[in-house]
């Protein structure tokens, strides 16, 4: 690169984030300089791993703590990346077919999902109700202990059959940027081993520093550098009044396909954090693997050494922090959650804790069926709203309007990255004075295909 060459879009962070707004970028606007960092040696290293993430496709039909606004929206981003995954052929080789369901278990669960089932099969409707005995039929480890004899609770499922449900999120930020640089017309450039130290901008052209002593000149800036994005942000002086709690997921694995589909657990609606849930694992032949655990991790990556300063730096604790986590832990549901989830991390006694929370997916699992999933699970930044004094649940964005873009990007934010791409865009293009082909788009990656 010349010193003197401005790209019109610098990307941080090439995961699926990143790399599906490389993607939009040069295929649906004509944008002609684009270029992503990436600050290790290849894409996807951390939260969109396979082994960092459920691999799954959240469109809200089985996540319980989904309301029908929100599934709404989620179901829309979803069947985007069913459609591009379709587009290119990437059917049971990226994306995955697995039966799916949501369990309750006992009086109280049994009719939330019943009446979950009845509001939003309008919404899916592939939906289906399984009773006990359907259960048995299509997923029998739900029922049947290890000396065959049936489950005494009442149980009861709401599922699909025939729906794609998997995405290995690491191969498709491979081909995001593959098929991005297909476009030979325009510059399409990536680095890697790139961290980003540093941000300025410079009358109307910001500078990126990294730490192999580059600079890169750029008219726009996005940030999708999961929990180093706010730790970016208040290095330039924008989101200060967000502080950023780190959640570190663990799993267990089998050595076997003990589930045949994805079974997720009833969300408790006290608890901001994932049900616990069985899933088969594209990296382990369809193993079934559990979780995740939900602990506080005083670093902003997974199995990386470091980021520990970095953690307290985005923390930024103060008393509205205190005031965020005294409201927490003085529930007895929530302050038992995050005390049980640490003692799964304990060797012996964590996988005898969890062993009796999988029971309640598989009643006849046992200890030896499990093992602690080592190098699995990643780290989702939770943002904590200091002004209003309370825990954010999702995504969070924050737009400077000024030409760079923070996003913050927690579960569902692989599923939806191409509707947070298409987002960006438009406020791109909106910034740049370029065009945002909308139609070309909506064809791809919206509208419903004629099978005629």
């Amino acid at each position: 690169m010349k010193n003197d060459d401005v790209y019109e879009v610098l990307i941080i962070g090439g995961g699926i984030s990143g790399s599906a707004l490389f993607y939009e970028l040069s295929r649906y606007t004509d944008v002609n300089k684009i270029t992503l960092l990436e600050k290790y040696g290849e894409l996807a290293t951390l939260n969109s791993n396979a082994r960092a993430n459920s691999q799954t496709i959240h469109c809200g039909d089985i996540e319980t703590n989904y309301t029908l606004e929100k599934a709404k929206k989620v179901k829309r981003t979803a069947k985007m990346v069913e459609k591009y995954c379709l587009e290119y052929g990437y059917e049971d080789k990226i994306m995955f077919k697995h039966q799916k369901m949501a369990i309750g278990i006992g009086y109280s669960e049994c009719r939330f999902i019943k009446n979950r089932y009845e509001e939003f099969k309008s919404l899916y409707p592939y939906l289906e109700l399984y009773d006990k005995a359907m259960l048995e039929k299509i997923e029998p480890q739900l029922i049947v202990d290890e000396n065959g004899v049936g489950r005494d609770e009442e149980i009861l499922g709401m599922g699909a059959r025939n729906e794609y449900t998997t995405v290995n999120f690491r191969l498709l930020s491979d081909t995001f940027i593959e098929n991005a640089k297909k476009n030979t017309k325009i510059q399409t450039d990536t680095f890697f081993n790139s961290q980003v130290d540093k941000i300025e901008k410079i009358e109307d052209v910001f500078y990126v520093y990294t730490s192999d002593k580059k600079v890169y000149k750029s008219k726009m800036v996005v940030v999708d550098a999961g929990a180093h994005s706010l730790f970016l942000a208040h290095k330039m002086g924008y989101g200060l009044h967000y502080g950023q709690l780190p959640m570190a997921g663990s799993f267990y694995k089998t050595d076997r396909a003990i589930l045949k589909g994805k079974v997720y657990m009833v969300q408790n609606p006290k608890l901001p954090f994932a049900a616990l849930h069985g899933d088969p694992d594209v990296t382990l032949d369809g193993a079934t693997r559990f979780g995740p655990t939900a602990l506080v991790l005083p670093k902003l990556e997974r199995f990386k050494p470091g980021t520990y300063m970095d953690f307290f730096k985005t923390l930024k604790l103060d008393r509205n922090v205190v005031k965020i986590f005294y409201d927490l832990l003085k529930d007895n549901e929530i302050r038992n959650y995050i005390l049980r989830n640490f003692l799964f991390e304990v060797p012996y006694f964590g996988k005898r804790a969890f062993l009796k929370d999988a029971q309640k997916i598989i009643p006849s699992l046992k200890m030896s069926d499990i093992e602690y999933a080592k190098g699995f699970g990643g780290v989702r930044g939770q943002i904590l709203d200091k002004e209003n004094q309370k825990l954010m649940l999702g995504e969070a964005t924050i737009n400077t309007g000024e030409g760079i873009i923070f996003n913050m990007t927690p579960s569902p934010g692989a599923t939806s990255c191409l509707g947070n791409a298409q987002r960006d865009v438009e406020l791109i293009c909106a910034y740049l004075g370029k065009t945002f082909d909308e139609n070309a788009f909506t064809k791809d990656l919206i509208e419903e295909k004629n099978d005629e």
